[in-house]
């Protein structure tokens, strides 16, 4: 690969043919964090999480009176056939048929269906807008490296939307937390992830309750069991987002930092006690502190002991976690391996992470350590493009500048890798062996020739092929696109071929 083609393929998005080749492919890159816009106008046309969070908060109180009426009158019903909020809380949407249906009336009074139905309301009105919005914005940006870098961030900080109070939301996290501040401050970004109600509600820290706290007191002596404290999103700021496993903190750090953290709630998205005795008001959808659910007392995490009252307990926490030396090695590693291969060189990920160090997390000049590093121009293709990025440089390549929001989701549901649904916290893998096995390979070549069908004789690869991979174009591709029977044939080859694979 040569420089122009290593900058338009393994840092940015994948080249257009409407674009020039960059003659200066550093400058093009570091020029970029003048040129990138946080908030483009296909992005600023998504609903807003005003509208989104009302609408799942007037599910969740549908789906309070339909568990309250039930008990009342089947108060003999059989615990085992009671609907339970873990079914409702993991319905995963079918995306594919998330069309409108008619609504058996017997389906109103059954709040397992009443979620899925509400899934795929949410999925049909927002998740799907969302994945085209972010999908068009990638297609024209004039800043496709930093593009890249807002997707390396919502897989950092990842959530997944088969969890039903997520479904509207997931887009947003996003949008609202990861754009604003990807030339930012780390610290930032992970204030601005770790308040957003995308990842309070999937991590389920919206309704911890600390056992000595005035709800939990309530709960405790009316003999409510169902409330307590939740570690999921401390363990995971710790573990996934901030400090990396194994990195000096145990699991007594984890509970400490959870009983920091109860009070950070979602205005209007939380149930049943929780919401009750809280008592704040919000709009549905903002981040609130709720006293009443906060765990009271001094905490002692990894040695330090903090002593402040409130929200401010946990935000010095998170302040320190941001800072961590430990940190910055987890953060240097994971973007050195993105950019310069599945096992990054110890020396670029040392230089990333006292950047990091020095400058107190500031992102931009850790992007300029890897720009500057030879490990990142190597001339051998360093990474398999996962399907996200095989689609996106195909939909470039293709010169296309919108992409129909629900025909760029159907490809990644049949690709394997649906936006923002990785089913775990740890987000999507981003080493080769996850994503270069004979199936998921046929599926990218079935979707080339759909893409060839639909272009006709319109495009001539051959002529393509060099502008998309300058001075990079193997001997190998050119001979097989020269021998293609059509022209349909020869850009289904292109976009199956090594170079298009790989960045």
């Amino acid at each position: 690969m040569a420089d122009a083609g290593i900058a338009l393929n393994r840092f940015g998005l994948g080249a257009r043919p409407d674009e020039a080749v960059p003659g200066d492919p550093r400058k093009w890159l570091l020029g970029q964090f003048d040129a990138f816009d946080p908030k483009p106008q296909v992005i600023a046309a998504q609903p807003n999480r005003q509208v989104i969070a009302g609408e799942l908060a007037d599910y969740l109180d549908q789906v309070r009176m339909l568990r309250q009426q039930g008990a009342a009158g089947n108060s003999q019903r059989p615990a085992a056939m009671a609907p339970s909020s873990m079914t409702q809380d993991r319905m995963a949407p079918n995306m594919m048929g998330a069309g409108a249906k008619s609504e058996d009336p017997a389906d109103a009074n059954d709040p397992v269906k009443q979620a899925r139905r509400f899934a795929q309301r949410q999925a049909r009105d927002y998740y799907v807008g969302a994945v085209g919005a972010r999908a068009s914005a990638a297609l024209v940006t004039p800043a496709p490296f930093v593009e890249r870098l807002v997707h390396f961030w919502a897989n950092h900080f990842a959530i997944s939307i088969d969890k039903v109070q997520v479904v509207g939301l997931g887009g947003l996290l996003e949008f609202e937390a990861i754009r604003p501040h990807v030339l930012g401050r780390f610290g930032d970004m992970l204030n601005a992830v770790e308040r957003h109600p995308a990842m309070l509600l999937y991590l389920d820290q919206a309704q911890s309750v600390g056992p000595n706290s005035v709800v939990g007191a309530r709960a405790s002596g009316r003999g409510n069991r169902n409330l307590g404290l939740n570690e999921n999103l401390a363990r995971e700021i710790m573990e996934l987002h901030t400090l990396g496993v194994r990195t000096g903190y145990d699991q007594a750090d984890v509970t400490e930092f959870a009983r920091a953290m109860t009070g950070w709630s979602v205005a209007g998205l939380t149930r049943g006690l929780r919401a009750r005795f809280a008592g704040v008001e919000g709009t549905a959808g903002d981040f609130i502190f709720a006293a009443p659910l906060h765990e009271p007392g001094t905490r002692t995490i990894m040695g330090k002991t903090y002593g402040q009252n409130g929200e401010g307990q946990a935000q010095a926490v998170l302040n320190d976690l941001a800072a961590h030396p430990a940190t910055a090695t987890h953060i240097a590693t994971k973007l050195a391996r993105h950019f310069t291969g599945d096992t990054p060189s110890p020396s670029l990920v040392q230089r990333m992470q006292a950047a990091f160090v020095k400058t107190g997390g500031d992102l931009p000049s850790v992007y300029r350590v890897l720009i500057d590093s030879p490990a990142a121009w190597a001339a051998e293709p360093a990474k398999f493009k996962t399907p996200w990025e095989w689609s996106i440089s195909a939909y470039r390549a293709l010169g296309m500048k919108t992409v129909q929001p629900q025909a760029v989701t159907g490809l990644l549901n049949q690709l394997g890798q649906p936006a923002w649904k990785p089913g775990s916290p740890a987000g999507y893998d981003d080493i080769a062996a996850s994503w270069a096995g004979p199936d998921a390979i046929l599926r990218r070549v079935e979707a080339a020739e759909r893409f060839s069908a639909k272009a006709g004789e319109q495009i001539d690869a051959r002529a393509l092929a060099p502008r998309l991979f300058p001075a990079t174009l193997s001997t190998g591709t050119a001979q097989s696109l020269a021998r293609a029977e059509s022209a349909g044939q020869a850009l289904a080859l292109l976009l199956v071929a090594p170079e298009f694979m790989r960045r």
